[in-house]
C-alpha cells in the first residue's frame, strides 16, 4: 500500500523569485512571481503544483522552480517564476519545443531529458544538459531524479512510443516522490513502483491509455494522489469511478481555454 501524503486542497501560494540578471537569467525576462496551486505537504517543506497546459507543469519546492515539458511558447510562462531546472520526457512536439526552451531555460538552467531529447538541443542548451536513459538516476539542483520507462504496450500503439525512448520521472521532494510518467501506457516498471505521494497520468488515445488502462494501474500501484493529465478528449468521469477508494484523484485545469474536447 503505498504511503498517503497530505495535499491541501484549493489554491496554496509559494513566492518565488525570478533569476538576477546576469549569468544565470533566462532568455525571456520573467519577473519576480508566486506560483499558485495545489500544496502538498513533504517532510522538506511544501511543493506546489501548478498546471500550465495539456502535459506542461510547474513544481516548487523551496527556492527551486521546476519546468516539466515546457512547450507553448514563451508567453504561456511570462507571469510565472522563471525556472532552475526543466525535465523533459520525450521529443514529441506536445512535451519538447526548441524555441520555448531557448527563451526560458538559456543561461545555465539544468536540463534533464532523453538521448532523443539531448541530441536535438542546440549547443547552447546541451552545454547544461543531461541525458537519461531508462532507469538511470540523477539530480536537479541537489534533488534526486530517476527516469522510468514510458512506452506503448498495446500491439497497434507500439509506434507512438517505442520502448526505450521516453522516460517517465521520480523527483523526489524530502521523503515524498512525486511520478510524472509521460506517454506511456502501464508498463510493469510503473505497476511495480511504491510510495508515490502524486502521479501524474496521461489517458488518450491512441497515444496512451484509456481512462480504464490508467484506472487500472493507480489501483495497482495505488498512489497517494492522482493526476489525470494530457486527457483531451478522455471520460475522467470514467477514470474517476474505476479508481478503488484510498488513492485521491484530483482534476486540475489543464485546458485553461477551452481546448480539452478538441
Amino acid at each position: 500500500m503505498a504511503k498517503r501524503r497530505e495535499v491541501m486542497a484549493g489554491m496554496a501560494a509559494l513566492p518565488l523569485v525570478a533569476w538576477a540578471a546576469g549569468a544565470l537569467a533566462p532568455a525571456f525576462a520573467q519577473e519576480a512571481g508566486t506560483l499558485d496551486g495545489d500544496r502538498l505537504a513533504t517532510s522538506g517543506g511544501d511543493v506546489i503544483i501548478h498546471p500550465v497546459s495539456h502535459a506542461s507543469l510547474v513544481l516548487g519546492y523551496d527556492d527551486q522552480v521546476i519546468y516539466v515539458d515546457p512547450v507553448g511558447g514563451a508567453e504561456l510562462y511570462a507571469e510565472l517564476p522563471a525556472p532552475t531546472a526543466v525535465l523533459i520526457t520525450h521529443g514529441h512536439g506536445d512535451h519538447f519545443d526548441v524555441p520555448t526552451l531557448e527563451a526560458i531555460a538559456g543561461g545555465g538552467i539544468p536540463i534533464l531529458t532523453t538521448q532523443e531529447v539531448f541530441d536535438k538541443l542546440p549547443e547552447a542548451l546541451k552545454a547544461n544538459a543531461t541525458a537519461l536513459a531508462n532507469g538511470d538516476e540523477g539530480s536537479l539542483n541537489g534533488l534526486p531524479v530517476a527516469a522510468i520507462p514510458a512506452y506503448n504496450t498495446s500491439p497497434d500503439r507500439l509506434q507512438y512510443h517505442p520502448q526505450g525512448v521516453g522516460n517517465g520521472y521520480l523527483i523526489k521532494f524530502g521523503d515524498d516522490i512525486v511520478y510524472v510518467a509521460g506517454d506511456t501506457e502501464p508498463t510493469p516498471e510503473m505497476l511495480a513502483l511504491e510510495n508515490i505521494a502524486v502521479a501524474f497520468l496521461p489517458m488518450n488515445l491512441p497515444y496512451t491509455m484509456t481512462p480504464e488502462q490508467a484506472a487500472e494501474a493507480v489501483n495497482t500501484f495505488k498512489p497517494g494522489i492522482v493526476y489525470p493529465y494530457h486527457h483531451r478528449g478522455s471520460d475522467l468521469d470514467a477514470f474517476e469511478a474505476a479508481v478503488e477508494e484510498g488513492v485521491e484523484v484530483r482534476r486540475a485545469n489543464w485546458y485553461p481555454e477551452g481546448e480539452e474536447a478538441a
